[in-house]
């Protein structure tokens, strides 16, 4: 008499872990806790190095200030560059979307609508570039890097367009007193509290959400995120759309920073915020990354940059250092990886 056949393994059976997946979850923890404390040690050991070869001029209130104030606009923008990059993505076309975005905000006609108009174009510019990006990839399958390399160049032709290669004056007044000292509170700048409540939401959005929880899954592996449930395309369409909101709002605090709108600016903030979000742990190929550590990557980048100002060092020095940098940060990054 045959045996009955056994039952059929249930699906619900422990699975044994990859060898990727090994490492306990307090491992990664640490490692990220560790990233975050390296970075603090590296921002600390800069500020010691600045107020050691300029003392008086490094540590003056004013001087910190600027710093934190520069960090801003373009901390911003590295914001919404963690979260296209965390989901495999990249953005080619931030920095010529802030430049679309001001010059666009600052014409004669938006002027007329005061402080709110000024505002609102910024915004809806930056969402709009956004909005292309996001159809171009999530729905035309267009590459990243092709699509945003475009709106590079649009977006950089248009704002010449607009200006004529000529620099636009702000003329309302509550724009220009943003800027002022008298607007500080408790000695900060308001372009500074803007870019903690952009840093908050974004960590709350990245750590808290499903949102957050979606995009690393479609970075780590978008083919399981489908399999999940995840409406791949349009995740990838809000992330540009992030992206495009906060070069809209960079726009706006850049604005106030220089009270001018001018075809030139947001030069080379597409790799400044691509690099400060590597130094941050963020990993190229998605999957991985913290607004905290982004954060931490763009304030080491404009403390290196003051430095060598108040040392008088050339520019090309500058930019030299800040290749090795983003060198050295990709070899650490391969590194712990593979631990």
């Amino acid at each position: 008499m045959t045996q009955p056949a056994s039952p059929a393994r249930p699906v619900t059976d422990k699975i044994p872990p990859a060898d990727g997946d090994k490492s306990p979850w307090w491992s990664v923890v640490f490692r990220a806790d560790l990233r975050t404390l390296s970075l603090l040690g590296v921002l600390a050991a800069l500020v010691v190095i600045g107020g050691v070869t300029e003392p008086e001029a490094f540590l003056d209130t004013d001087n910190l200030q600027l710093v934190l104030t520069q960090a801003s606009v373009i901390g911003v923008v590295t914001v919404g560059m963690t979260f296209v990059i965390i989901s495999g993505g990249i953005d080619l076309s931030v920095g010529a979307i802030v430049a679309l975005a001001s010059v666009w905000a600052t014409t004669v006609a938006t002027q007329d609508y005061g402080f709110a108009g000024i505002l609102f174009t910024a915004v809806v510019v930056g969402l709009g570039c956004g909005l292309v990006n996001g159809l171009l990839i999530a729905y035309g399958g267009m590459v990243p890097f092709i699509a945003t390399l475009a709106m590079l160049a649009s977006g950089r032709g248009l704002a010449l367009e607009i200006t004529d290669g000529k620099t636009q004056m702000v003329t309302v007044d509550g724009v220009l007193k943003l800027g002022e000292r008298d607007s500080y509170i408790l000695g900060i700048p308001p372009l500074v509290m803007v870019f903690a409540a952009v840093t908050v939401v974004g960590w709350l959005l990245l750590n808290r959400t499903t949102f957050g929880r979606r995009s690393v899954a479609v970075g780590g592996n978008p083919e399981a995120a489908r399999l999940a449930g995840i409406d791949v395309r349009r995740q990838r369409l809000y992330l540009y759309l992030l992206s495009g909101l906060c070069c809209g709002i960079a726009a706006f605090l850049l604005i106030v920073l220089s009270g001018s709108g001018q075809n030139t600016n947001g030069n080379l903030y597409e790799l400044d915020a691509i690099a400060a979000a590597i130094i941050g742990g963020t990993l190229l190929s998605g999957g991985r990354g913290t607004i905290t550590g982004s954060v931490l990557g763009v304030l080491i980048f404009i403390t290196i940059q003051n430095i060598f100002a108040l040392n008088n060092l050339e520019t090309a020095v500058q930019q030299i250092a800040k290749g090795a940098i983003i060198v050295a940060a990709v070899l650490v990054q391969r590194r712990t990886a593979t631990t």
